[in-house]
């Protein structure tokens, strides 16, 4: 079954298949949905310090029918945090939150503060150095199990990997059937760096698409399936995130495979 098999993060931790993500879910529907996905076999949490759900993501993760050692939760350390110390404030603000004395993935959320998202890149690069420094730090001190980024561009890659002292071993980026940014995941392939795509339904613009409902057809499937099962077959960590009980089943029943011809014709798309 799908929601039992892992990738192998560059450090030899395994992370599971398949993450359930909380972005834009307010607290009440994060607790809800996060018990929800973790008593029904998911083994992955994605959340965020500026998601403001840490805290009922916690809760659930603490509520739920699976022990602590086989859930692997990820947070993130805000875009805007632009020095070490208050990286290192975030990073403890994040565990009180969640109320655990590690997480499984620390990310830098992204390499400049979301105003500036698109903007030349100025002095961010010195910026990242510091908060992967303080990642860094968290990483050696039993704080986290590995640690990455997030909306990471390929030259943003190589200033940490060139300046850090360790090599994110993640990048999580938007990957969706049509806007896979293919040079930023043949760079992170190659780097030994996994993939994490969330967004993997384009926000829902994708699920009226009749191409890739024609190819749903051929597999008695629904779109968002064949959306998620298309990035596994990527070697793509695919994040997806519902507050609905149905979907939440639904979006981890992908134990089937795309022919070569229909992954091609979904390339083309």
């Amino acid at each position: 079954m799908i929601l039992e098999e892992t990738f192998q993060l560059a450090n030899d931790t395994k992370i599971p298949k398949i993450g359930f993500g909380t972005w834009q879910m307010s607290p009440d529907d994060a607790y809800r949905a996060t018990k929800y996905a973790l008593d029904n076999g998911y083994k992955h949490v994605d959340t965020a310090y500026v998601y403001g759900n840490e805290t009922e993501v916690g809760q659930a993760i603490k509520d739920a029918s699976v022990a602590r050692d086989e859930i692997f939760v990820t947070t993130k350390v805000p875009a805007e945090t632009d020095t070490y110390a208050k990286a290192m404030e975030n990073i403890d603000e994040s565990l009180r939150r969640l109320g655990l004395d590690h997480v499984d993935l620390l990310l830098i959320h992204a390499p400049r503060p979301w105003s500036r998202i698109g903007e030349p890149r100025e002095n961010d690069d010195r910026k990242n150095n510091q908060v992967w420094q303080a990642l860094e730090d968290a990483y050696h001190e039993g704080k986290t199990k590995a640690i990455g980024v997030s909306n990471f561009n390929i030259d943003d890659l190589k200033n940490i990997i060139e300046n850090g002292k360790i090599k994110p071993m993640v990048n999580q980026i938007k990957c969706y059937i049509g806007n896979l940014s293919t040079g930023n995941i043949d760079f992170c392939q190659k780097h030994s760096i996994l993939v994490e795509g969330y967004s993997p339904l384009a926000t829902g613009g994708i699920l009226d698409d009749e191409r890739i409902q024609k190819i749903a057809k051929k597999y008695d499937k629904s779109i968002p399936q064949i959306a998620i099962r298309y990035l596994l077959q990527k070697d793509v960590l695919p994040l997806p995130k519902s507050v609905h009980e149905t979907y939440i089943l639904e979006n981890a029943q992908v134990d089937f495979v795309l022919q070569k011809e229909d992954m091609d014709e979904l390339d083309q798309l």
